[in-house]
């Protein structure tokens, strides 16, 4: 066990007190303030310079009224399609929009012609005025008054309760656990891939500068891997930590910044000063913090501490079990290169974890795909994080954590029968049939 240390602190000590190191973890978490702040930044000032874009609108119908905002000015034209066509074509303008005689109830035969394919975003506002506008056709057309409409079709926002067994109430929110779901699945699959990698790295450099050759020496093939494996895992770990720390500090700041500026919180301080004079705003904004309020009740139910234990557990876990696995693609082959055609075998269950988050766990997280995607070993730690925040009973918890536990001693086993031959071996042309002959090798 002491050779084993000795080798997991050498594999530390080797990346932390690099130069590539020290400015990954540092610049990481500058990096991606910076980028936010300077997003932030460029849309204000995007939003504050954005002028209003001229649409033609040529409307044989008669019946639509298009007024000008901050984001179209609607110029009417008064001739035959082909020459609004030709006009348009002459200008800078972003495009034109055909409405022919329709009938309300089905208004087809609407078109936008433009030289640029444009956003989708300002196609669906275009999209928004006109049906807007045929809505109100429609309720004048059969004598229903609007206000009464409304009346007739409340929004329903349904407040969610978690019962406990002791019949406790508990507030909670499906779309925050979805997120929260869906940002831990994605961490655990981009770690585990990522430092993988580096251990199968590793383990090619070593191989292909003979210094293994030395250390096997004193050593035996399976503790070097062990410790290889685990001493990157700290590594990461340490790198993980200190990401997390940073970035969530640094983006606060800067987002506490620009919010001073945001032009949102500026229209929010205009419509406070019209509380007393326009009852509509004062009730809108009493929604808008009631919405706010039951966010911050939804989060302060969420586990978050038994949250960041399972995380770590499943990044630990899942890297350990694919570390293995990456080492042995490792001491098969003498090049990147050549370890492509072993390496995707390898990431095909954290894959099938991968989209199995999107397409079952955060969809059903309680249901049967989804329990076996927990369980599964190599599912595992993309599929349980991502399903934590739903509620998990404790026994599934248990034995998801057991059979990872399980899976990794399994792979550590069969990694180590291949890496103890394969180490040695250069210039081998290795194959599946090679792997399963040192796999088999006694020794």
């Amino acid at each position: 066990m002491n050779k084993v240390w000795l080798i997991i602190q050498r594999e530390f000590l080797n990346r932390v007190q690099k130069k590539s190191f020290l400015i990954a973890t540092i610049l990481v978490p500058l990096i991606i303030p910076a980028i936010i702040g300077g997003l932030v930044y460029v849309a204000i000032k995007e939003s504050e310079s954005a002028k209003a874009e001229t649409v033609h609108v040529l409307d044989e119908s008669k019946l639509f009224k298009f007024e000008n905002n901050k984001k179209f000015n609607f110029v009417a034209v008064d001739m035959p399609l082909e020459q609004a066509k030709k006009a348009y074509n002459e200008t800078k303008d972003l495009a034109l929009l055909y409405v022919p005689a329709i009938d309300i109830n089905k208004p087809d035969g609407i078109a936008i012609y433009t030289k640029e394919n444009p956003s989708i975003e300002k196609v669906g506002e275009l999209e928004s005025i006109l049906a807007g506008q045929i809505h109100d056709f429609k309720l004048k057309e059969y004598n229903i008054d609007e206000a009464i409409l409304k009346t007739l079709r409340p929004k329903v926002n349904l407040k969610q309760f978690n019962l406990t067994d002791k019949g406790e109430e508990k507030s909670s929110s499906s779309g925050l656990l979805y997120g929260l779901g869906f940002a831990l699945g994605i961490l655990i699959y981009m770690f585990v891939l990522i430092y993988g990698i580096q251990i199968m790295q590793g383990v090619i450099d070593e191989k292909t500068s003979k210094i293994v050759e030395v250390i096997v020496s004193s050593v035996k093939p399976f503790q070097l891997m062990l410790g290889k494996i685990l001493g990157i895992a700290s590594v990461g770990l340490l790198q993980f930590i200190i990401w997390i720390v940073l970035i969530t500090v640094l983006s606060s700041v800067t987002m506490g910044y620009f919010g001073a500026k945001m032009p949102q919180q500026q229209a929010m301080e205009q419509m406070n000063k019209s509380f007393s004079s326009n009852p509509e705003v004062k009730e809108a904004m009493n929604q808008q913090n009631g919405k706010v309020g039951e966010f911050l009740a939804n989060a302060s139910e969420i586990p978050f501490a038994k949250i960041a234990f399972v995380f770590v557990f499943y990044f630990l876990g899942g890297y350990l079990l694919y570390g293995a696995l990456f080492a042995a693609v490792g001491s098969a082959v003498d090049s990147q290169q050549e370890a492509q055609q072993f390496q995707f075998p390898v990431t095909i269950p954290l894959l099938i974890g991968y989209l199995g988050l999107f397409m079952f766990i955060l969809r059903d997280p309680h249901g049967p795909i989804s329990f076996w995607l927990s369980v599964i070993p190599f599912t595992s730690p993309v599929a349980m994080v991502g399903r934590i925040a739903f509620g998990v009973p404790d026994w599934q918890l248990a034995l998801s954590m057991v059979l990872l536990i399980g899976g990794f001693l399994l792979t550590t086993w069969i990694a180590g029968r291949i890496y103890r031959v394969g180490i040695l071996m250069t210039g081998t042309k290795v194959s599946y049939k090679v792997l399963a002959k040192w796999f088999m090798q006694k020794g």
